[in-house]
């Protein structure tokens, strides 16, 4: 499943919808810069400006499996 299917926005009456990308404000409560995102290919909104609990879970998420796979690049790399 991809990131971009499982990003999920709130509306108003309580119904859910898929989102485009992750907005400023739950990058920031991430802790991870727009640059960044960018660089490690996650999907930013740079409309939005609400920030869900849900998104920022899953963004913590994705964020240790990428740095966990751009690691292990790295230490082949230097093996080889």
């Amino acid at each position: 499943m991809a990131l971009r299917d499982s990003l999920i926005i709130l509306k108003k009456r309580g119904r859910n919808r898929r989102g485009r990308g992750f907005s400023r404000e739950e990058l920031k409560k991430a802790g991870i810069s727009q640059k960044q995102a960018l660089k490690l290919q996650l999907p930013v909104d740079l409309r939005r400006r609400t920030a869900h609990e849900e998104n920022v879970k899953l963004l913590k998420q994705q964020l240790k499996v990428k740095t966990r796979k751009i690691t292990k690049r790295k230490t082949a790399k230097k093996a080889s």
